[in-house]
């Protein structure tokens, strides 16, 4: 349930818009209680034909008139703007931001005191549906607070409520997650093409494989290996292509790619003159 009021989304990119559309078309929020921000007259013009919006090119405007503000801007442009009306939001109001490296001490500094800030890290299946987010709460954030994000993101897929501190983890894994699953799903339609497949049945037997491998996992609760395991005969035809896959160390491979994800997702939010440092030293 939305207990968040007029809610305003700064920034109608690829995000901005999912968002918008996945709350309106979800019915959590009435459409004339959306307000979408954006410079491109004609982004913000499409989207309310889509959806029935509020629009506007107004920053200012949009977070005087919301109760909840949700930063859907790339990083940089928040360390821009953010001092020409942020600090004119209200302590009432609550700010949700998306920005990857924006902690929310970041933003508490620029708000008024008391402020609540939620941070959100999603990733891209939000936009067909099947996103998955992890929410954090700032100081001043509260259990209803946390909840409106919540209700925002579970309407784009799954969500779940993690401390700050991990969302660096949480873009190794699920934000970039998608790229890794989307690699796999490339290599295994090329083994069928190679194997005799028209190329068209393949992607589509290898896409479908993994969406119904996801969705056993996540509705029968069992753990990846025991589900591994029941399709898996002794001296089988699965046996044999995971012994390959085992041999390759692709599930090492994967461990290293999140590792690597995560560690360089710590090096972009570290502070300008910490990054400078470091590079120096290199």
């Amino acid at each position: 349930m939305w207990t968040g009021g007029r809610l305003a989304v700064l920034g109608a990119g690829v995000m901005g818009q999912a968002i918008v559309k996945g709350v309106v078309r979800r019915g959590l929020i009435a459409p004339e209680q959306v307000m979408a921000v954006d410079l491109e007259r004609g982004k913000l013009e499409k989207l309310r034909e889509e959806t029935g919006c509020r629009i506007t090119t107004q920053a200012a405007e949009a977070v005087s008139w919301a109760e909840t503000v949700l930063l859907a801007l790339k990083p940089q442009v928040i360390r821009e703007v953010w001092p020409q009306w942020g600090p004119s939001l209200r302590p009432q109001q609550t700010v949700i931001s998306i920005a990857a490296g924006i902690s929310t001490a970041y933003l508490e500094e620029h708000l008024p005191a008391g402020t609540p800030v939620v941070r959100v890290m999603p990733n891209s299946p939000a936009l067909v549906g099947q996103g998955a987010a992890a929410v954090s709460p700032g100081r001043s954030a509260g259990e209803e607070h946390v909840q409106r994000a919540l209700s925002i993101f579970t309407a784009l897929g799954r969500a779940i409520t993690l401390p700050e501190g991990l969302l660096d983890a949480v873009t190794g894994l699920s934000g970039s997650g998608p790229a890794y699953v989307y690699l796999a799903i490339e290599a295994l339609a090329e083994g069928g093409v190679r194997m005799g497949l028209p190329r068209e049945a393949a992607l589509l037997l290898a896409a479908q494989t993994a969406l119904g491998a996801a969705a056993m996992v996540l509705e029968t609760g069992l753990h990846p290996a025991e589900l591994k395991g029941q399709v898996t005969t002794p001296g089988g035809t699965t046996a044999a292509g995971l012994f390959c896959l085992e041999e390759a160390a692709v599930r090492a491979a994967l461990i290293r790619a999140v590792e690597a994800a995560t560690a360089r997702s710590r090096e972009l939010g570290a502070p300008a003159a910490e990054r400078r440092a470091k590079e120096v030293e290199r």
